[in-house]
């Protein structure tokens, strides 16, 4: 198999060929090192490239195969992990100046369970400072950029895990997902990725220190297809005690879910849930795209689902919590700051107990009418964002203007507020703008309902495929 070829097939592909001996775990990840040399200079995906222990864990994959050992679900695969994802022994910044030195002593949940499963880490990848918002910006000076037109953002705050598995620098990646950070940058970028149930996870830091609030942030998958994500989610999720958050219970087959018929589904659709501004490329390729499920089998209906943008609600909870974390980090590094992380980090400092407690009121009320809507619904559609990629430093900003939050937040329009309820959702690529651009389509699902939010995934991806489509920067 061409390198080309070999770096452009899947995941599933790839561990056939490694667990057969078609293929070599040095040779994949010597690969994709290439590729990330020739590549990633125009996409900055990359924070940090781990060279050398990447192929010292090959080596003993490939020894491992030769021997016939039982072979772990990820085995012999390069996997980068998101630079908010603590790594022991290396360097994890968090995208900001506060951290450009630190070098963990423990491993995050999710990380455990990729070295676990025999996953190969090539690297970190990029990230807004504390992986704060929808763009791929921070305060060291590295600007992600997007493989389908490099003067647009890959979105964030997971976007060098997005743009490195779009551009084919590695199989798929880990990413997390607090306000739309796998979602958004997915959709911007073309790819798939899919937020599951709060809990679903293990949101284990590995960092020691005081318990902080993990209210609305989930672990997941960014890939090319479907079934990748399946993989990955399958091998990451189980209950952690370390995680107060962790869902007890087994988690249900995942890989098998891509499989399901989803005949008969009752799906409604909304286009702006009540109040977001969505421009005509989005709106129409979503419209389509949610109308195609009707050809599938499902019943799909217009909703008058009505929301309150989602900032503007919860935003003393962000604020309060980004406070309680990094606020201490203002008067020695505030200058140094993004705008962005510098604003939320003094509006947390001003949050009250009032403000935060009217929020925490607010989710029960949007968790009740969402539970409504699953009532009567099995899904819930709608466009991921507001807008395709947009130019690096340049904010589409269509709400009313006495907002509180800067233009940067507003692309998680709609992947807000399903964290805030804890539902799962992914985002599956639906079509392009007329400058082409990817166009993503959001599926929400009932809280702790994978299956159906992966079931419709997989069966759009087969009506509508997507992995043809490639970026200029691949």
């Amino acid at each position: 198999m061409a390198d080309n070829e070999l770096a452009f097939a899947s995941v599933t592909d790839l561990l056939e060929l490694i667990s057969t001996k078609q293929i070599s775990p040095v040779e994949l990840t010597e690969l994709y090192f290439d590729r990330i040399e020739r590549l990633d200079s125009q996409l900055n995906a990359f924070l940090l490239l781990t060279h050398d222990e990447a192929m010292e864990t090959a080596k003993a994959a490939e020894a491992a195969v030769v021997r016939g050992d039982e072979l772990g679900a990820l085995h012999g695969l390069p996997i980068p992990i998101k630079d908010t994802q603590m790594t022991k022994g290396i360097r994890t910044t968090s995208g900001s100046v506060v951290y450009k030195d630190r070098v963990p002593e423990r491993d995050s949940a999710v990380v455990e369970r990729v070295r676990r499963a025999g996953g190969i880490i090539l690297g970190k990848t990029n990230v807004p400072e504390f992986g704060m918002v929808g763009t791929c910006e921070n305060s060291l000076g590295i600007t992600g950029c997007n493989p389908w037109n490099t003067d647009r953002t890959p979105g964030g705050s997971s976007g060098g895990a997005a743009a490195a598995v779009a551009a084919y620098l590695c199989p798929f990646a880990t990413g997390s997902d607090g306000g739309g950070s796998i979602r958004i940058p997915a959709n911007l970028s073309g790819i798939y990725g899919i937020k599951p149930s709060q809990g679903r996870v293990s949101g284990y830091t590995g960092l020691h220190g005081p318990a902080m609030p993990y209210m609305f942030s989930q672990n997941g998958p960014l890939s090319r297809t479907v079934r990748d994500a399946a993989l990955m989610l399958q091998t990451l999720a189980g209950h952690d005690r370390r995680d107060p958050t962790s869902l007890r219970e087994t988690p249900p087959d995942f890989i098998a879910a891509v499989d399901r018929e989803i005949t008969g589904l009752r799906i409604a659709w909304s286009p702006d849930f009540g109040f977001a501004d969505v421009e005509p490329d989005v709106l129409d390729v979503t419209s389509r795209a949610a109308q195609l499920f009707e050809e599938l089998g499902c019943h799909v209906e217009e909703s008058a689902l009505a929301m309150d943008p989602p900032y503007d609600t919860f935003g003393a909870i962000i604020a309060g919590d980004s406070y309680t974390s990094q606020g201490r980090y203002l008067e020695t590094h505030g200058d140094q700051m993004t705008e962005f992380a510098r604003f939320c980090l003094e509006y947390g400092a001003k949050v009250t107990v009032a403000d935060y407690a009217r929020a925490l009121g607010q989710i029960d009320v949007l968790k009740a009418r969402m539970t409504d809507l699953f009532e009567e619904y099995d899904l819930l559609l709608s466009p991921t964002s507001c807008f395709p990629a947009f130019r690096n430093g340049e904010y589409p900003g269509k709400w009313s203007p006495d907002r509180i939050f800067p233009d940067q937040y507003w692309n998680g329009a709609f992947t807000l507020p399903i964290n805030v309820i804890g539902h799962p959702a992914a985002t599956v690529p639906a079509g392009f703008s007329s400058d082409g651009l990817p166009i993503g389509l959001h599926i929400v699902g009932r809280k702790g309902d994978e299956e159906t939010v992966l079931a419709a995934s997989a069966s759009f991806e087969r009506a509508q495929p997507w992995i043809q489509h490639r970026p200029p920067v691949c």
